[in-house]
């Protein structure tokens, strides 16, 4: 194809409205000029990315955004980062998400959950803990990779894959115990949770942030686990070869299993430290010798997990300023026919600190939109998107249009 295509997918971007904020939502209190010049020149509406009966977990959303039913195709959130990391798994292995987490004790001497980040240790002090990690609970079917910040991989060779495991966001100050792994299998990963707590308690990495006042990892939780998965390659679905620019390995995962070319970034952290002009700027050079890039930026769904607005707010703003900005001048500047949809996988209301089945909204710009003399008023968010906007009732029908000559 000689039309070149460019999705942004701000992870976990809507919300609902927020007392602070004056009743509205992060998207529409942040300053987003080029959003909303796009949503008032292209094409904007809402969808539903998260089908219903579905978690709205980003493996799912992100699956409809690249244009993947996920009541069809569910390939589970460990087993991508899998693939991301290069880990092999075979027809009987089991991989797990594998958090650093702090729990602690409530006034009535309960074990709770802290944070589910275990204070967002750097990556390179996080693979100091892993590494340690590794080789204290490795060995008889068990190994640990080491991840991005605070995500990290388990796998189980012939392990378990019936169990139920929780992810850990929704436990934010709340007792853990009824959320541990349960079924077959679960007091295997309860005894490597309790060794990794007994490690991480003396260690100098957690001693040493302790000391300077930051927050520490106390221990691991394991979930999102599942086997090998398969897609079908979107060159197989569309006729279309991409590239897929991420920090955080589950994307880079669904990206690699849809055929997509990884694109690494220096600075790119998956977290709201980003670099966020960077990614744009890998993004267009990725346009070079292939048609079509996926974008995404992770830093909205954190801002929402830890329940601040002022966070989420301020990495909308960046997205605007430093992805979608450079991303529109860019492609403006390469000619031709070119499009860009700017959109997000699934809410993550501030209020709640947790992925919600919402629909959420899109926006869609053409090559020929600044030729039009006359706009509609309107900007990019869900109030908007829903009173003034188109509604797409499945998501992973927005790319195949997208794709479309």
């Amino acid at each position: 194809m000689t039309m070149k295509c460019v999705v942004v997918q701000g992870d976990g971007m809507g919300d609902e409205p927020i007392a602070d904020l004056g009743g509205k939502t992060p998207l529409e209190v942040a300053r987003t000029p080029h959003l909303d010049r796009i949503a008032s020149r292209g094409i904007l509406g809402l969808t539903r990315t998260i089908p219903r009966g579905v978690a709205p977990e980003g493996e799912a959303g992100t699956l409809a955004v690249l244009g993947y039913d996920p009541a069809r195709h569910r390939v589970g959130l460990a087993p991508l980062e899998a693939v991301s990391l290069g880990v092999e798994l075979g027809r009987e292995d089991v991989a797990f998400r594998l958090n650093l987490v702090t729990v602690g004790t409530n006034d009535e001497g309960v074990e709770v959950m802290r944070d589910y980040a275990g204070g967002h240790p750097p990556t390179p002090e996080a693979h100091l803990l892993v590494a340690d990690l590794a080789e204290a609970i490795g060995g008889d079917g068990i190994e640990v990779y080491p991840g991005v910040g605070y995500r990290h991989l388990l796998v189980w060779r012939g392990g378990e894959a019936g169990m139920r495991t929780l992810p850990p966001h929704p436990l934010a100050d709340k007792p853990i115990a009824a959320a541990l792994p349960s079924g077959p299998g679960a007091e295997r990963l309860h005894g490597l949770m309790r060794r990794a707590a007994d490690l991480f308690a003396g260690h100098p990495v957690c001693t040493a942030r302790r000391a300077r006042g930051e927050g520490a990892p106390t221990g691991i939780w394991l979930w999102g686990h599942g086997t090998r998965p398969v897609l079908p390659p979107l060159r197989t679905r569309f006729g279309v070869q991409g590239s897929v620019v991420a920090a955080v390995d589950l994307v880079r995962g669904l990206g690699m299993l849809a055929g997509l070319r990884v694109v690494d970034v220096p600075g790119a952290t998956g977290y709201l430290d980003t670099n966020y002009r960077g990614k744009a700027e890998h993004a267009l050079a990725a346009l070079d010798d292939r048609d079509f890039v996926f974008v995404h930026v992770g830093a909205p769904d954190e801002g929402g997990h830890l329940g601040d607005a002022a966070q989420k707010v301020a990495a909308i703003e960046r997205i605007d300023e430093d992805v979608v900005a450079p991303l529109l001048e860019g492609l403006r500047a390469r000619g031709g026919d070119w499009r860009l949809l700017v959109t997000t996988d699934h809410p993550t209301p501030c209020a709640l600190r947790v992925h919600t089945a919402e629909p959420v909204p899109f926006a869609v710009a053409h090559a020929r939109d600044d030729e039009r003399g006359r706009s509609v008023k309107r900007a990019f968010h869900e109030r908007d998107a829903r009173e003034l906007g188109i509604f797409l009732p499945e998501g992973h029908g927005l790319l195949e249009r997208l794709l479309r000559p």
